[in-house]
């Protein structure tokens, strides 16, 4: 990366920010610190939009599976969700209604990727790489790459044989006509539950291919009348005491999803269990449809009418692995061949949690990727030690199984507001969290783990390759949000600039 201008470290108005991503986590921080009075941010979105999960996922029946009223900022609720459980299009108009509300659109740089990032140290700035060979200058960067964007595409032989329409669900091809068609889904996750009954009534035959079931649970789902949303508009403390019912109905239900305790679980079970006696009245598929690991383990599904498409004529669960995709279909194991004139990828995303979005390379020339070859891990989440001044929306260990993600995010922005307002307003070059905090939390929160449902012996994307759990956190929300309340700068390394350090004013 080719050097530029080094701000002004006398400057708190030549402090620049760079956010990276518009979604959730990138608008929240780059509106807070608009409201702070902070405007000496840049935020880098890849795409031609904002929205990320939102504007990328369009598939049919794509949809929340948290509550719309939680789901939501919480300086910004909206009155007008026209269902409990919003749909794509209607959260992604919400983003772009947020962006335009708080102006933030002049500072965000659309079609540009961040593809590398270093830390000098010795200017107390990071240097930012962007896919059209620029370099950017920032004091802090804020990492608001959401895990729910790259489509993780499956290891199967044959697949670029195929000759029919083939694509992922966060990549739906619209152009693509289904009517009629032999359609085969390979996957029973989180999009393949809405995406299975969206179709089915419109194509030809339907094969859904099923590694493992899953546990599901019954979708509360029903649209607001107008007369309810008027008194959301007219009464806004109303909607502010309906989310904090919705949230505190989660909460509620979060030891029913963490805990390994085998009583617990098996509320969850039962209520399932029920759900699908009366969604599937044949018993031999009723049986191929119920999950054999314990309640939690894996991801829980939300949904009415899933189990119930599988009663449809034109729909098959096939539960044979797969030998291999030719040209006309899918083959299974048993020899069966499954013709095909469209296959959709229902198989989640590429999460990373063990990896860097891009390199980036902190103190002593160490990559992130380097220090978390073992597992990533960072301090509740969002700082790593060796990365000064570099804040992680939504790392490592702070998913949650139970409630909105959002309820931890803004938890986050809210501490990396703190850290910049100190950076600012002091003489600090960076703020660097200690070896030491680090790895004392981690290995509590490591230590957690094996009392949580997550450990209870299912295979899952939350575990890594050595069986640890860098993804959820092993609590309820409200014990994270207080965990991040406050940043303590005597958990970080500080180092001050030096007279020496301080230069003439020069933003790039």
């Amino acid at each position: 990366m080719s050097p530029d201008p080094t701000p002004n470290a006398s400057d708190p108005n030549d402090f620049p920010i760079v956010i990276i991503g518009a979604g959730f986590a990138g608008l929240g921080t780059a509106i807070q610190l608009k409201k702070a009075g902070i405007h000496s941010f840049t935020v880098f979105e890849r795409a031609d939009e904002v929205g990320g999960t939102w504007r990328d996922n369009t598939y049919p029946g794509a949809a929340c599976d948290v509550p719309s009223h939680v789901y939501s900022f919480s300086f910004e609720m909206n009155p007008n969700w026209t269902r409990s459980f919003s749909e794509s299009a209607e959260i992604q108009s919400y983003l772009i209604h947020c962006a335009d509300k708080y102006g933030v659109r002049s500072h965000i740089r659309f079609g540009t990727e961040i593809v590398e990032a270093a830390f000098d140290a010795e200017a107390g700035v990071w240097r930012l790489a962007t896919d059209g060979g620029e370099t950017v200058t920032a004091r802090v960067v804020i990492s608001g790459v959401g895990g729910l964007v790259d489509p993780a595409y499956p290891d199967i032989p044959g697949i670029e044989d195929f000759a029919g329409e083939l694509f992922h669900t966060a990549r739906w091809n619209h152009d693509a006509d289904l009517a009629g068609k032999d359609v085969a889904v390979i996957g029973t996750g989180a999009s393949a539950v809405q995406v299975v009954p969206a179709i089915a009534p419109e194509v030809g035959s339907l094969s859904v291919f099923q590694r493992t079931a899953a546990w599901v649970m019954p979708k509360h789902d029903a649209a607001f009348s107008e007369k309810t949303k008027q008194r959301f508009r007219r009464f806004p403390f109303l909607q502010r005491a309906f989310r904090w019912l919705l949230y505190g109905l989660s909460e509620m239900m979060g030891p029913l999803v963490i805990s390994n305790s085998k009583r617990l679980s098996a509320i969850g079970e039962k209520a399932s269990s029920a759900h699908l006696e009366a969604s599937v009245k044949d018993p031999e598929l009723r049986e191929r449809l119920r999950p054999d690991f314990q309640f939690g383990c894996k991801r829980i599904l939300i949904s009415n009418d899933y189990w119930p498409a599988f009663e449809r004529e034109n729909v098959e669960l096939v539960t044979e692995g797969i030998e291999r995709i030719h040209e006309h279909g899918i083959r299974t194991k048993d020899g069966k061949d499954h013709p095909a004139d469209a296959i959709v990828l229902a198989t989640g995303f590429a999460l990373g949690l063990a990896a860097a979005p891009f390199k980036v390379t902190g103190l002593e020339g160490r990559t992130l990727d380097d220090v978390w070859a073992r597992g990533a891990v960072a301090y509740k989440g969002m700082t790593v030690a060796g990365f000064p001044n570099w804040f992680i929306l939504m790392g490592p260990n702070t998913g949650p199984g139970h409630t909105s993600v959002l309820i931890y995010t803004e938890a986050q922005i809210g501490y990396a507001l703190q850290a910049i307002e100190r950076m600012r307003t002091g003489n600090v070059k960076y703020f660097d969290v200690k070896p030491s905090v680090q790895a004392a939390y981690n290995e509590k929160i490591q230590a957690r783990m094996p009392h949580t449902s997550w450990a209870s012996g299912c295979n899952s994307w939350y575990l890594a390759e050595d069986g640890g759990n860098h993804a959820l956190y092993p609590g309820l929300a409200a014990e994270y949000v207080l965990r991040a309340r406050r940043f303590r700068p005597s958990e970080y390394q500080r180092v001050d600039f030096q007279p020496r350090d301080r230069q003439p004013t020069g933003n790039s």
